[in-house]
């Protein structure tokens, strides 16, 4: 579970520099790994919910 929340945290700091790039400085590159970070974020938090309501049975 330690090792999902670091990868969670990496990929948040990964869309919001890209996201950042995106407003500030109109970026479309920047703004399509920002999609693409925020679609990994999802994917992580779904199994990220999964983990912790396993680990709330114990």
């Amino acid at each position: 579970m330690e090792q999902l929340v670091k990868k969670i945290k990496a990929e948040c700091a990964t869309f919001a520099t890209d996201a950042d790039l995106q407003v500030e400085k109109g970026n479309k590159a920047a703004g399509t790994r920002a999609r693409k970070a925020s679609l990994e974020i999802e994917k992580l938090l779904k199994e990220f919910r999964k983990v912790s309501v396993s680990e709330a049975k114990k």
